[in-house]
């Protein structure tokens, strides 16, 4: 489940760094045919008018990683065109599916378990994950062990020594009496390590401490297993993999995460915009990878030099690039 996973720092870790990429990531509206950069409609900007662009995008991403599938929810129309103006995002988990007898074509949507219009307003945006289930689905066994360990080690935290159990060498006490001693018991030991017993208790120890059961080393491999399922080196979050980021390396990082995490995500986005029902046919969205991969102020200073020298870009266009005002 989504809690299951996000209960997981590696796994919220990167979750959060591929929908933060991808929603940081401007979409841009071309034509066709030329690749002249047109205005976009707003739906492309902000498909839902409540809120920033950035965050239906990003949650439009943690969906298509997570469950294989984004959904968003038709509000408006433009009345001479009939195309989308307005969306909300549907979360996946509360949207059904109804099939053909043979369960091999999806009819109809229901969002809580009401049938939605198959078109126009209410009806539903689908974005599709190529050939993917989703991390919930493909890594769901990994993901419940990387959510148990978590358990463990909050167990571990809130009574950090071996399980154990305190044995009465009396007689038998009642239910109230060793409720109120396991209480008393409970607090001292987390507010002191030095414990007192009589001759009436003894203190039995049973199971393992974390070092005896590899708790930490568990944790350790799912974190790159986690990794792994979400498709982003290891390096990114911080999960060990046998190699780091290094001086050689980080210049190419976005560009491997961009090739490896971000793009098929970023095309069942861009292509979905790109279908009738948002934008005409003979123009295209896509999204501005040049502002993700941009490079420092230095790096882009030579490129500009390069470009004015060979008549590519005037300085005017160079300033305008950089926000720099004329």
């Amino acid at each position: 489940t989504y809690s299951e996973f996000i209960s997981i720092p590696t796994a919220a870790r990167a979750k959060g760094i591929i929908a933060s990429s991808i929603a940081s990531i401007p979409l841009v509206l071309r034509d066709r045919t030329t690749g002249m950069r047109l205005d976009a409609p707003r739906v492309i900007d902000t498909p839902d008018p409540r809120l920033p662009g950035q965050a239906t995008y990003g949650w439009t991403a943690s969906d298509i990683l997570l469950y294989g599938y984004a959904y968003w929810q038709i509000t408006e129309l433009y009345a001479d065109t009939f195309r989308i103006r307005s969306v909300e995002r549907i979360s996946p988990d509360r949207v059904g599916i109804e099939t053909n007898a043979n369960a091999t074509e999806i009819t109809g949507y229901t969002v809580d378990t009401i049938r939605v219009p198959d078109s126009g307003i209410g009806s539903l945006v689908v974005f599709y994950n190529p050939g993917d289930v989703g991390v919930l689905n493909r890594a769901g066994r990994t993901i419940r062990t990387g959510a148990e360990l978590e358990r463990a080690a909050m167990n571990y935290a809130r009574e950090p020594i071996p399980s154990m159990v305190l044995k009465s060498n009396g007689s038998a006490l009642p239910a109230d009496r060793i409720a109120k001693l396991l209480e008393q018991w409970g607090v001292a030991r987390r507010n002191r390590t030095t414990a007192y017993l009589n001759a009436d208790i003894n203190l039995e120890k049973v199971g393992f401490s974390p070092d005896e059961l590899g708790l930490n080393t568990a944790r350790e491999h799912i974190a790159t297993e986690i990794s792994r399922a979400c498709g982003i080196p290891a390096y990114f979050t911080d999960a060990p993999s046998g190699s780091s980021m290094t001086y050689s390396n980080a210049v190419t990082a976005r560009q491997t995460l961009l090739d490896f995490s971000l793009i098929p995500i970023c095309d069942a986005i861009s292509q979905r915009l790109s279908m009738p029902d948002f934008t005409p046919s003979s123009q295209v969205v896509r999204h501005d990878f040049d502002v993700y991969l941009r490079g420092s102020a230095f790096e882009r200073a030579q490129i500009y030099e390069i470009y004015n020298r060979i008549g590519v870009m005037t300085a005017d266009e160079i300033m305008r690039k950089e926000d720099m005002a004329l």
